[in-house]
């Protein structure tokens, strides 16, 4: 085998937009770029706090020396093993500790993460690791009942790049972390990369609402910048306590600011299994938790669960902020977060391109609870335009588009969907309607893309109805958003059969099931009807769909 620091990958440039040199000078000079890369974030980091906690989870802690120290004997372990720098490599992992040192040692190789997300399944690790053209996939062995390890097989079998898997846990007959991180033995310096700061350093995943998810890579420079921005404006210090109650390898959690806001600051992030009031309560009342992000309905179970249910003598004091973003929350329910909970409440609307939104600190309650924010940086621009760019009046509801210092200017190998999702002087179209708040703040008031935000998961309805459309006794299918009171959105799938024998509902879901789709994606709701309502063009039309809310042949 060629060894992996012999044979360097670089992500071509034409595959994916950089910012005009322009921008980039102006971000630099502005002091927002600032060359940091994320090898020497966490090497800088572990020479500042070396002895304080970095990660707390159960019995395992590690200091920031520790976590520098894994980073480098795992990278030495995964070049061995034949990872290079500029390899992909799709991380599927939940929230372990083991996350955090493959995440850096990664960094350390020059190898770029791609992002996926615990949820996933086959169909998703699939295109993911073939659009990257990835020769590593990293997951655990089971997540619950579910055997992670016949999955990642499957998907090693059917992409070509792919050479590797690695296993978090118990590896079977693959390869294990724990065998390939030796500790015991010296890391080889000749296998650490210095990358430039405006290279791609990693990609996260776009909502997919044009079936699959887009890849969107994310540089050192960029990103560091809002990490760093995000950091001082939610008020990080060494002696910040993290939660990290939702998948942390999302960019909410990871960035906003997340754990890496966190390390930035030298805090304590304690990863959390699950999300659940029993779980993350008991964190915060042992952890002596400061802060946590939660997408809404998580927020109103905790909420439940202290106001009247099992969790009403957890001591949390220690809470200072929490954090709501990922889809918008009820102004109703943003009011009982303080009386309830004892803590502040801190909005947050962003999108894995780029831009990200906070209430302040100092915001009025009524702010807080009422809108979702305003942007990092006074370099974020912001526009509000009508069905054809427009500007709409100030206050009135608009498309939002946007640029700036950590937005991406195209995603990777999808120029043609650059197109239509960007302007054509580099303004991001967000697909999200919002409207500017006296303030300065935006409201954000619904989606214009074809997308289901079902309690903070992005679902693509194209993605799901292709999967139907491969169903024999499909005719044709169409997912609409329904309100949901909890999650928000839940998904509804009107599906037409074909002449013959009928499939039910619960064969549907079944056959969904085992094209290997994500649970959060199988449809809440099935309506066989016999024809769509259409447009004046002969599409279907959604909106119809949605007002509908037919019941005949489905499971209510």
């Amino acid at each position: 085998m060629t060894p992996a620091h012999d044979r360097r990958r670089t992500i071509d440039p034409a595959d994916w937009t950089p910012w005009p040199q322009e921008l980039a000078d102006a971000y630099r000079e502005a002091g927002y770029w600032t060359g940091e890369t994320f090898p020497a974030f966490l090497r800088e980091r572990a020479a500042r706090f070396a002895d304080r906690t970095a990660v707390a989870a159960g019995r395992t802690r590690w200091t920031y020396a520790e976590l520098d120290r894994r980073a480098d004997a795992l990278a030495t372990g995964l070049a061995r093993l034949g990872v290079a720098e500029g390899d992909r490599v799709v991380l599927h992992l939940p929230n372990v500790p083991e996350v955090f040192e493959v995440v850096f040692a990664l960094f350390r190789l020059g190898a770029l993460p791609v992002y996926a997300l615990p949820a996933h399944r086959r169909s998703e690790l699939l295109h993911l690791a073939g659009t990257a053209e990835a020769v590593a996939l990293i997951t655990t062995d089971t997540q619950g009942s579910f055997d992670c390890r016949a999955m990642a097989a499957q998907v090693r079998e059917q992409v070509p790049a792919l050479e590797h898997v690695v296993i978090v846990g118990d590896p079977g007959d693959t390869d294990g972390l724990t065998a390939l991180a030796d500790l015991r033995a010296e890391p080889d310096p000749t296998v650490l990369a210095e990358p430039d700061p405006g290279d791609v350093a990693f990609f996260q995943l776009s909502g997919g609402t044009t079936g699959l998810p887009k890849l969107i890579p994310r540089t050192h420079d960029e990103y560091l910048y809002s990490v760093r921005a995000s950091a001082d404006i939610c008020g990080l210090d060494p002696d910040t306590v993290y939660l990290g109650a939702l998948p942390v390898t999302h960019n909410f959690p990871m960035s906003s600011p997340g754990f890496l806001g966190v390390f930035h600051a030298g805090g304590v992030v304690v990863p959390a299994p699950d999300p659940s009031p029993a779980t993350c309560l008991d964190l915060i009342e042992r952890e002596r938790v400061t802060v946590t992000a939660v997408v809404p309905p998580v927020a109103m179970l905790w909420m439940d669960a202290v106001e009247r249910g099992s969790q009403a003598d957890r001591d949390l004091s220690s809470l200072r902020v929490l954090q709501v973003g990922g889809a918008t929350f009820p102004a109703q329910a943003a009011r009982r977060v303080t009386p309830v909970l004892g803590c502040a409440l801190q909005q947050v609307f962003g999108m894995a391109e780029g831009l990200v939104n906070y209430t302040r600190y100092d915001d009025p309650d009524e702010v807080v609870t009422t809108t979702q924010g305003r942007p990092i940086s006074a370099h974020d621009e912001i526009l509000v335009v009508d069905d054809v760019d427009r500007p709409v009046p100030e206050g009135d509801p608009g498309h939002l588009l946007t640029r700036g210092p950590y937005t991406i200017r195209g995603y990777y190998k999808a120029h043609d969907h650059d197109k239509s999702a960007f302007t054509a002087d580099g303004f991001y179209r967000t697909g999200d309607i919002v409207r500017r708040h006296p303030s300065g703040n935006l409201v954000v008031s619904g989606r214009a893309k074809d997308q289901i935000n079902r309690g903070g998961e992005k679902i693509g309805a194209e993605e799901v109805e292709n999967h139907l459309l491969a169903h024999p006794a499909v005719h044709d299918a169409s997912i609409v958003a329904v309100p949901d009171p909890y999650l928000g959105e839940r998904t509804h799938a009107y599906v037409i059969t074909r002449d013959g024998p009928q499939p039910t509902r619960s064969e549907v879901l079944a056959f969904l099931r085992g094209r290997g789709l994500a649970a959060y994606k199988i449809p809440d709701r099935v309506s066989f009807v016999d024809a769509f309502p259409a447009t004046a063009v002969g599409k279907t039309s959604k909106r119809d769909l949605r007002a509908t809310r037919t019941t005949s042949g489905t499971d209510e």
